[in-house]
């Protein structure tokens, strides 16, 4: 098969997978009043799959390097549909949620961290860049789908319904890795080259090489910003709509939804942008620019609320196509830093400190939001501004790296 066209059939199957990320996201306004939950209870939600998502994708780190790529992503789609039917059959409050979200989560990382891998072992460095960033833009794509399809659902069927949609959607991506994946190799690294699957030697590696510690920082703080707003977009925009047009938060859901894939499906250029530029002008570089952006994105976008809805809606798009331009090219940077040897451990650190900051963002948001009275503009402001505050320090460890590149 052509690579070309292999790559888009894998990013399909990405988008498949993809869509379990943001149903919950897109129902947030509606399940806050109907589960009575506080903003704190409903990021805690979100942030409990991200808890899940950071053991999924370690021990998908740990797989693709023990048993190849392939096999990993195979293997664990398998639980990843499973767990999509239970937490949309299941999830009726609070607790059950919380519950089954993060076993959702705990079984999601299949799809990500082989893919790269599968991607890495499939393009020269030349053009990884650009494979890494069409790959992210397809989970962007599925995201966007997830949004609005979820929440149109949930007024037909309910929540429930709208969380369906994430389940039929990792079952057919499932069943399309199988026909796809079937005559792609599955690369295995001879033990006596992988050593353990997280060694010693591997994380003294991570520490004394200053380079692939800043880019770990770098993505630490990266996923810190763009899982939070991702976590709160749609709700911010639903109580936006609200703000102007004087309606009931809950009563805009699809509303919140729509704008907010809006800004899914133009990241998806900022994917593939970010990516290719990253080939010609140098990771460090782009990854800079990115992110500098985004920040300037959340340390007023709270504020804008006032803004007409279309000058806000404008904000947005920027706002997430700067906040997901750097993701490819940060997994792209980390495979060009770390031997292969140390890879694994190095994606598995990553993906423990990366998530972790991005399991308490939702959280904390939500936190904030009930300290300043839920959903007035001091609340949204002070949320937001906090959000691109802490994330500075992912644009000064890029800076440090692209500092020793340059010596």
């Amino acid at each position: 098969m052509q690579d070309s066209r292999w790559l888009i059939l894998l990013c399909a199957i990405r988008l498949g997978f993809a869509l379990i990320n943001t149903v919950y996201a897109a129902l947030i306004p509606a399940l806050r009043p109907a589960w009575g939950m506080s903003a704190s209870e409903a990021g805690a939600v979100q942030s409990a799959w991200h808890v899940g998502y950071i053991v999924s994708l370690v021990a998908a780190s740990l797989f693709a390097g023990r048993f190849g790529a392939r096999n990993t992503f195979l293997g664990m789609g398998w639980a990843a549909c499973a767990s999509a039917f239970i937490f949309a059959f299941g999830a009726q409050d609070f607790l059950s949620a919380f519950l089954l979200y993060g076993f959702a989560g705990l079984c999601a990382g299949g799809s990500y961290v082989p893919g790269l891998a599968l991607i890495a072992e499939r393009f020269p460095s030349s053009s990884r860049g650009r494979a890494m960033g069409a790959f992210i833009a397809a989970a962007s794509l599925g995201y966007a789908i997830g949004l609005v399809g979820a929440s149109a659902l949930a007024e037909w069927l309910g929540s429930t319904g709208g969380f369906l949609l994430a389940a039929v959607g990792a079952m057919l991506g499932q069943v399309l890795a199988m026909l796809v994946l079937r005559q792609t190799p599955n690369v295995v690294v001879p033990a006596n080259i992988r050593g353990p699957a997280i060694s010693q030697a591997s994380l003294r590696f991570l520490w004394r090489n200053k380079p692939a510690r800043y880019n770990v920082i770098g993505y630490t703080f990266h996923a810190w910003e763009l899982l939070g707003m991702w976590a709160w977009l749609p709700a911010f925009l639903a109580a936006a709509a609200a703000f102007h047009q004087g309606g009931e938060v809950g009563g805009l859901v699809i509303a919140g939804a729509a704008l907010a894939a809006l800004t899914h499906l133009v990241s998806m250029a900022g994917s593939l942008v970010g990516g290719s530029w990253s080939d010609r002008w140098g990771r460090t570089q782009v990854t800079l620019t990115m992110s500098l952006a985004s920040i300037a994105c959340a340390l007023v976008f709270g504020w804008l609320m006032v803004l007409p809805l279309v000058l806000l809606v404008a904000v947005a798009v920027v706002f997430n196509l700067a906040a997901v331009g750097d993701s490819a090219i940060h997994s792209a940077t980390l495979t060009e830093v770390v031997p292969a040897e140390h890879l694994a451990t190095a994606y598995s650190v990553r993906s423990i400190l990366g998530f972790g900051m991005g399991a308490l963002s939702p959280w904390l948001f939500g936190l904030v939001l009930d300290a300043g009275g839920g959903d007035g503009l001091a609340a949204w402001g002070w949320a937001w501004t906090l959000l691109g505050i802490f994330a500075l320090l992912g644009p000064w460890a890029t800076w440090r790296l692209q500092r020793m590149q340059r010596q």
